[in-house]
């Protein structure tokens, strides 16, 4: 069983011929499954927010590619279709490098298929869509595994009784497992150990006060949700212990890519001296990308700010869905082979990971 169900929710499943996603938007009011059946939907319903968070974004990805082939009936078609989806897929979100990286290991899946089938012989494409999805599910178990390997070796950070805050949601809800940054969190309660998390709302979109609170709150863990700008106020006052984040996407040199308020929590956390953590998979970190100046940044849609208020004529927006971190400013990055540190003393060694990741 997924780490996830054990939280009474399940992010994303495959089941009866179709991608199953819990409709993030509808969160915490209802609780309700999307039943996605064609790339289309997948590329709107990830646009549109209702599933999110890298990691998750990569799982959805794999299923997405098997949702491209369903209906091929001949070897060319279900390539081509193969790597339409994959183009479409990858191009829904810029910034979470996972969206990639789950069209790419699928992609090269299908790839390997084609090229081991005689080119005068019959391929039976329904094997093909069958070994693709053995292979989507896979992925998706690979990152439930990474996830539990991240809380273990992020727990000893967290000690019992700590007072932690994080910034948006980097949970269950966010990937195919028990989260990154929440892992420890959800493993350490599990354990009889006990927290008090405090969740930024997460201005524009709220995803700390709609999900991370929702999510916490359900495993019983202790939430207070607090407005973004009142962080600084709460870090002065010496009530936090630690920083939990995750990342949409880690530069080779340790910067990090994380929603839109990261970056001043780290500022932040430097001049209180508290410790600041990131937490993701190894799927998050791009060795290509040199540093974070290369990481594109998601720019959202007027309305997200605007809200109900409705648009306003005359008036700019200044709408970026992330922002990024300087490896200086992380204390140490966890994934779920160890705990690194990409600057200082720890760089050598920071380095020498992303190299064997990109072999």
């Amino acid at each position: 069983m997924s780490p996830c169900l054990e939280l009474g929710f399940s992010t994303l499943r495959w089941a009866e011929g179709s991608l199953l996603l819990l409709d993030q938007t509808r969160l915490p009011r209802i609780q309700i499954e999307m039943h996605l059946h064609t790339v289309a939907e997948l590329v709107d319903a990830i646009q549109r927010l209702c599933v999110r968070g890298a990691p998750a974004l990569g799982c959805a990805a794999a299923y997405g590619m098997v949702l491209g082939v369903l209906d091929a009936k001949q070897p060319s078609e279900w390539l081509t279709q193969l790597r339409a989806s994959g183009a479409l897929i990858a191009a829904a979100r810029p910034t979470a490098v996972n969206l990639a990286v789950g069209v790419a290991q699928m992609l090269a899946v299908g790839e390997q298929l084609a090229a081991a089938t005689d080119a005068d012989a019959d391929a039976d494409v329904d094997v093909w869509t069958a070994l693709l999805l053995d292979a989507a599910i896979a992925f998706h178990d690979a990152d439930a595994d990474a996830c539990l390997a991240i809380a273990e070796n992020a727990l000893p950070l967290v000690p019992d009784g700590s007072t932690v805050l994080t910034h948006c949601n980097a949970g269950a809800l966010a990937t195919g497992g028990l989260g990154t940054a929440l892992a420890p969190l959800h493993l350490g309660h599990a354990r009889g150990l006990r927290y008090h998390v405090f969740a930024d709302e997460t201005r524009p979109l709220r995803q700390g006060a709609r999900l991370t609170a929702w999510e916490l709150a359900r495993h019983g863990i202790e939430v207070s949700v607090l407005a973004d700008a009142a962080a600084a106020t709460l870090l002065a006052s010496g009530k936090i212990d630690l920083i939990l984040v995750g990342a949409d996407r880690i530069a080779a040199n340790g910067d990090v890519a994380n929603k839109i308020g990261t970056f001043p929590l780290a500022v932040l956390a430097e001049r209180f001296h508290i410790p600041f953590y990131v937490l993701a998979p190894a799927t998050t970190i791009d060795p290509q990308c040199a540093g974070g100046a290369a990481i594109p940044i998601e720019q959202r849609d007027a309305e997200e700010l605007y809200g109900e208020d409705g648009a306003r004529t005359g008036v700019g927006v200044f709408n970026p869905a992330f922002d990024m971190t300087p490896a200086g400013l992380v204390t140490h990055i966890i994934t779920e082979h160890g705990i690194y540190q990409a600057h200082g003393a720890g760089q050598s060694a920071w380095q020498a990971y992303v190299n064997s990741l990109s072999l």
